[in-house]
């Protein structure tokens, strides 16, 4: 059981790191420091989007934006992290 809460565990961090990725690439994207025209750019932009953009898809219907500002990948984060502690607050230790 331990075994696949860390695997679970796993699979949160490295979607919080690829929805961290996600806000920097657009961040560069809308201030022109890299190019989307550039193939390997918009390869890593699209595999970002289409990995991340389902579950914030929900979260942005909710939440409004703030002056332009998405915090979408914010809560996501805080609701990710929220239940990767839950995970293991109820697991039965093992002694």
């Amino acid at each position: 059981m331990e075994s696949l809460l860390l695997l679970i565990s796993s699979v949160i961090t490295i979607f919080i790191w690829l929805l961290i990725a996600n806000a920097i690439l657009s961040w560069l994207v809308a201030f022109n420091v890299v190019n989307t025209q550039n193939q390997f750019v918009s390869a890593v932009g699209n595999f970002l989007y289409r990995i991340t953009e389902p579950p914030l898809r929900p979260i942005r219907k909710i939440i409004p934006t703030f002056g332009g500002l998405d915090v979408s990948p914010i809560v996501l984060i805080l609701l990710l992290i929220f239940l990767r502690n839950l995970m293991f607050e109820y697991v039965p230790r093992m002694i």
